[in-house]
């Protein structure tokens, strides 16, 4: 479904369809509001491939009851949602190794890498 926008100070919700007009105000991009099967169904998909292209989306659109547009947005920031997590996990791993396993400058350290480097010779 969609939720319905509107003009602080005016009663007019504008013209149908994902853009509303409030008369003075600028214009405002109406917020879909997904139903919770809808979303499990998304995650579903997202889970399976990252991306959703072609008669994959169309279909999968059709069957939601959403727009192609609807699922492709959705598609396109939930990618950018799983590369905020993923980048969050790394650092905490970095930071976690970091504080476990302490670099060190000392002799033996240089030594232990020495002995973790093998010469091959052709």
């Amino acid at each position: 479904g969609l939720e319905l926008s509107h003009c602080v100070g005016t009663n007019s919700l504008g013209p149908a369809g994902p853009w509303r007009s409030g008369g003075p105000c600028k214009m405002k991009r109406v917020r879909t509001v997904f139903k919770p099967e809808q979303l499990e169904r998304l995650e579903q998909e997202f889970l399976k491939q990252q991306y959703m292209v072609g008669t994959e989306r169309v279909d999968l659109a059709a069957t939601l009851h959403l727009t192609e547009t609807q699922v492709k947005v959705w598609f396109q920031n939930r990618r950018i949602k799983w590369r905020k997590q993923s980048m969050e996990q790394k650092a905490a791993k970095l930071s976690q190794f970091r504080v476990i396993q302490p670099v060190s400058a000392d002799s033996t350290d240089s030594k232990d890498h020495e002995e973790d480097t093998v010469d091959v010779e052709l």
